[in-house]
């Protein structure tokens, strides 16, 4: 079972940085907004991270949260967050739970050779726990703010 436009999503438990533990259920009455990277400390990853960083206020003023996901451990995770100084959390899917939840698990091609991967995804979760936007195979420029943009409608009614 994977998400839908629309629809609610599943309740979801996982572990994220700064030792908390991040449901659904928890995060009722909030705008949510998760992105999936492939891997902390590669370029394209640390610019999409950083752009969610520069941003983060205006997201918060849209009443919207922000968690990267992705299948790096807990300690990559605090390692790469602190290093970027990152305001949000980075919830760890070693188990890919939430990757498959969100079907963002695809075949991707590296020098000719064939492997499963995290396909640059971003998802906008409304008060309600329904998802309410999704941007998959995203490229990083102009991406944050294609997202705060959708926040901000959504947030506004």
């Amino acid at each position: 079972m994977s998400v839908e436009l629309d629809q609610p999503v599943p309740p979801f438990q996982a572990q994220a940085t700064s030792d908390q533990s991040v449901s659904l259920q928890a995060l009722k009455g909030k705008q949510v907004v998760l992105y999936f990277y492939p891997k902390d400390n590669t370029p394209g990853c640390t610019t999409q991270g950083q752009g969610f960083r520069d941003r983060h206020d205006e997201f918060l003023a849209a009443d919207t949260l922000v968690f990267g996901v992705s299948r790096d451990s807990l300690k990559t995770h605090e390692n790469f967050k602190r290093k970027q100084a990152f305001p949000f959390e980075l919830i760890s899917d070693k188990d890919e739970t939430l990757c498959r939840l969100f079907d963002v698990i695809k075949l991707k091609k590296l020098y000719g050779k064939e492997y499963l991967g995290v396909d640059r995804s971003t998802f906008l979760i409304d008060r309600e726990g329904v998802l309410r936007k999704e941007w998959r195979g995203v490229k990083v420029p102009g991406h944050v703010d294609a997202v705060l943009e959708a926040a901000r409608a959504l947030s506004a009614g």
